[in-house]
């Protein structure tokens, strides 16, 4: 019989203890989540999601068609283009499009989908992985970028990271809009300007210096402009109201990030290791037209929001030791040495259940000395054991320390 493997590009997660290191940790993955869920609810973040499955017209409505050799699609039964989600933002803007009316503005709204794309896999990007979204909708303040900023710096200490181990690098499409049409009289090479500048630090600086050359615009000024790294208005106010959080130290004008999406609009960011090892840890901005063009005009609201995918950050995180140890799987383990023991040993694990304890059992009957091996593996605190009737021996492993107690008296002993 054919042996089956997972697809190349996506994982598997396994419960602790992981049999290789190379395996992904389920454990890794609730950290993460439980962090993420637990910082965007301190920011009065609201959790929405939606269907994995959407129609390939609401991606290529918003990226346009070179997206499609990116995604898994396919035609449905229903002979229907659909796709696998590569991404949440145009999910979102079709939901608040259906239903803006309904809910008080700003709309703050988080979601933590897994994501699709078929993509070439490489160090920090795989063809599936989650990622932290949120969104500020309906509000065009500066207030709102500096705000969804903070929560992502916010969200990298949270799972233990410092201002010398990532910094947010800010930028803005305004910026580069008004040096573009100072210099280019043809102001339809707008996106292609856009993508040259997205690949400076991937690209070769003849390259560069070519393909801005060919629109008349000179690399040596651009990078100049790049260099200067003097704030706009609107980026100044987002670096007072930083400032003014004691969040300074996390941020730094950056006109060498434009995100190369053409529906930005104004403010954009990503988040790096300061180090540069590893890839973008996450990256957003501002895209105010974007749910108009997916309602065909009908709703019209400014809109801001980030993605933080979760397979560059547990990379950084695991480098730098920040995941938590296994933690135990059972409070309390339970022995069944006898058959005659069935009643009361179950008697006891649901009381104990209830009572909060998390608590393994011996379900089929065996040696003492063998159960107790198990219960040091699961790192359990306490071994019960029923020694006669309505009395139970309590040991701990961790000092081998013995006391007898009546069935009543077991709860108060574990306390």
């Amino acid at each position: 019989m054919k042996r089956h493997e997972r697809l190349p590009g996506f994982r598997d997660f396994f419960p602790d203890p992981i049999p290789h290191p190379d395996l992904a940790r389920m454990a890794e993955r609730v950290h993460i989540f439980a962090t993420w869920r637990e910082v965007v609810a301190r920011y009065g973040f609201r959790e929405y999601d939606g269907p994995p499955l959407e129609t390939l017209e609401l991606y290529t409505a918003k990226s346009g068609s070179e997206i499609v050799h990116q995604l898994y699609h396919f035609t449905d039964k229903g002979n229907r283009d659909v796709a696998m989600r590569p991404e949440m933002t145009p999910t979102l803007a079709r939901m608040v499009a259906a239903h803006a009316r309904n809910y008080r503005k700003p709309i703050k709204w988080f979601s933590i989908p897994q994501l699709f794309r078929y993509e070439r896999q490489q160090k920090g990007r795989l063809r599936e992985h989650f990622q932290l979204n949120a969104d500020i909708i309906g509000e065009p303040a500066t207030a709102a970028d500096a705000e969804l900023i903070a929560l992502c710096i916010d969200v990298l200490r949270g799972l233990g990271l410092t201002h010398e181990d990532f910094v947010i690098r800010l930028s803005s499409r305004d910026a580069w809009e008004a040096f573009f049409k100072e210099r280019c009289a043809d102001h339809s090479q707008a996106y292609t300007f856009y993508q040259i500048i997205d690949k400076l630090e991937r690209e070769s600086p003849e390259n560069s210096r070519d393909k801005l050359k060919s629109l008349g615009i000179g690399y040596d000024e651009v990078m100049a402009f790049i260099d200067q790294a003097i704030p706009n208005e609107p980026l100044q106010q987002i670096l007072t109201q930083l400032e003014a959080r004691n969040m300074q130290d996390f941020v730094r004008v950056d006109y060498g990030v434009i995100r190369g999406l053409a529906y930005y609009t104004g403010t954009v960011f990503e988040a790096f290791d300061r180090k540069g090892e590893f890839r973008a840890i996450a990256g957003g901005g501002r895209y105010d037209h974007l749910i108009g063009l997916l309602s065909a005009g009908k709703v019209d609201l400014p809109s801001l929001g980030f993605g933080m995918g979760d397979v560059v950050l547990a990379d950084m995180l695991r480098e730098k030791g920040l995941f938590p140890q296994p933690s135990s799987v059972c409070d309390v383990f339970v022995q069944l040495t006898e058959e005659s023991q069935r009643a009361a040993a179950l008697s006891m694990v649901q009381s104990l259940r209830e009572a909060g304890f998390k608590v393994e059992w011996a379900m089929t009957p065996g040696g003492g000395s063998k159960q107790w091996k198990i219960a040091c593996e699961l790192g359990a605190s306490h071994v019960l054991c029923l020694v006669e009737s309505d009395v139970w021996e309590l040991r701990k492993p961790s000092s081998k320390e013995a006391r007898r107690c009546s069935s009543k008296e077991v709860l108060d002993a574990l306390v």
